[in-house]
């Protein structure tokens, strides 16, 4: 059974930063691409960001492109997001996200995962 486990939400000042982990398990990590997505309120879960199996390739949403990075470490099964220059539009549940497959045939799809964690709150504040 495939667990992720967010951890590193709160609440930050606008143009502050944080970082999100997400623990992955139940599988051999580095064989699957990993995501981010982010849902506010009313609205419908959106992609934020994706990495590759092997961590070379990265794909952002335009809203958080030169702001957030992605990264993995796949030594210890995390997936992580560096978030700087936060705005109060980031304000939102921040979502870790995996595949059920080993193909991916759109990182920006969120029913292209099969996996997610529990989430965890942003809170940007003006």
């Amino acid at each position: 059974q495939v667990q992720l486990v967010e951890s590193g939400g709160g609440l930050v000042e606008a143009g502050g930063s944080l970082r999100l982990s997400c623990a992955a398990s139940g599988r051999t990590f580095s064989n699957y691409a990993m995501g981010w997505f982010r849902q506010c309120p009313g609205k419908e879960r959106e992609f934020v960001a994706a990495i590759s199996r092997s961590g070379i390739s990265t794909y952002y949403a335009d809203s958080v492109k030169g702001r957030f990075t992605i990264s993995r470490d796949n030594a210890k099964n995390t997936v992580y997001l560096q978030m700087n220059s936060l705005k109060p539009e980031d304000t939102a549940v921040y979502y870790c996200a995996a595949p059920g497959r080993q193909y991916v045939g759109s990182y920006y799809d969120k029913l292209q995962y099969q996996y997610w964690g529990q989430g965890t709150q942003i809170t940007v504040s003006s």
